[in-house]
């Protein structure tokens, strides 16, 4: 996760991408929650790979999600862009044992259970225009025998969402290492793709996990689109993501919604799609399709499909914006 999250600005000028909150937890905090409900195995540890400007506030989120899972937590720095490989190459002394390994901008929703007897599971979904993605090819025995990235003709419609299971992680960091030790690189990037096909062609077994859902984190309006998808989800799943401390007066809510600690809502309808951090006041508003962060301030707008940061103020006409912390647009 030490990426710039370019994309997503200016939600990333203040904080990482992957710890921007999505129905009311980090992205990072639920995709690692995700990873551990299909894995149903004890996790011993969590290694975050970040950039050291991330400071060290951010070091301690994300220790505490760790813990929350019973992990020990430890970072990981990556200060220069050399690619997935060299990335992941980063935690080499957490790379014992079986690992997952996860790309932090991505969220999934899947009912499959680990192959463990398999050498690598790599996570894949089915999608409409495979030219878009990596995809992976499968034999008569569901078994992994090609990788094709961005396939201009047909090849595969199961696209690489980024996350991976290795029974080895001394085997994964054997071969990350020997791509670096011999300048195996493509536009000056040491790829993950390209250890994967060295351990193919040793004759390692790989298997597809095949997910449900994937949703994205990219840019803002993806990330509504996923911000309404998960709420979706989770109401549908019986979750009540309304705190019970927001303030209402003459307002409706249109679920799904996620709906943080001590909340105003004055004059105000919020819904369907909607989450609101904590400490938000909405006023003479309606709201749907959007997300918004904590201590923020809503008054006189219709929105939909926006993205609001923390700490905002916004009173105005626009509807679809996207402004991050600490802005006034008044």
């Amino acid at each position: 996760m030490a990426g710039r999250g370019s994309r997503l600005r200016p939600h990333t000028l203040t904080v990482p991408k992957p710890l921007i909150p999505i129905a009311g937890k980090p992205i990072v905090h639920r995709l690692v929650e995700d990873i551990a409900e299909v894995i149903n195995q004890e996790i011993e540890e969590i290694a975050f790979i970040i950039h050291k400007d991330f400071g060290k506030q951010v070091e301690v989120e994300l220790i505490a999600i760790a813990h929350k899972l019973g992990a020990k937590g430890t970072i990981n720095y990556q200060n220069e862009a050399l690619g997935t490989a060299h990335a992941i190459l980063c935690a080499k002394e957490s790379m014992q044992g079986p690992i997952v390994v996860a790309y932090a901008d991505t969220l999934f929703r899947a009912d499959f259970s680990l192959d463990t007897s398999a050498d690598s599971v790599i996570w894949v979904k089915q999608v409409e225009d495979p030219s878009a993605f990596g995809v992976v090819q499968l034999n008569e025995n569901n078994q992994i025998v090609d990788f094709v990235e961005k396939p201009k003709e047909f090849v595969s419609d199961l696209a690489i969402i980024g996350i991976y299971y290795f029974k080895s992680g001394e085997t994964l960091r054997g071969e990350l290492q020997y791509l670096l030790d011999n300048d195996i690189s493509k536009g000056g990037e040491y790829q993950l793709t390209d250890a994967l096909e060295n351990m193919k062609v040793k004759g390692l077994k790989f298997v597809p996990g095949k997910v449900d859902e994937w949703m994205d984190c990219g840019n803002k309006n993806v990330t509504v689109e996923t911000n309404s998808r998960l709420l979706n989800f989770l109401h549908a799943d019986g979750e009540n993501l309304v705190d019970s401390s927001v303030i209402s007066e003459n307002s409706t809510i249109i679920q799904p919604c996620f709906i943080g600690e001590n909340v105003k809502l004055i004059n105000a309808t919020v819904g369907p799609n909607v989450s609101l951090g904590n400490g938000c006041t909405v006023e003479n508003a309606t709201i749907k399709n959007s997300l918004i962060q904590n201590q923020s301030t809503i008054k006189n707008a219709h929105l939909d499909n926006a993205m609001i940061g923390s700490f905002a103020s916004f009173d105005g006409n626009f509807t679809s914006i996207s402004i991050g912390d600490y802005s006034v647009l008044e």
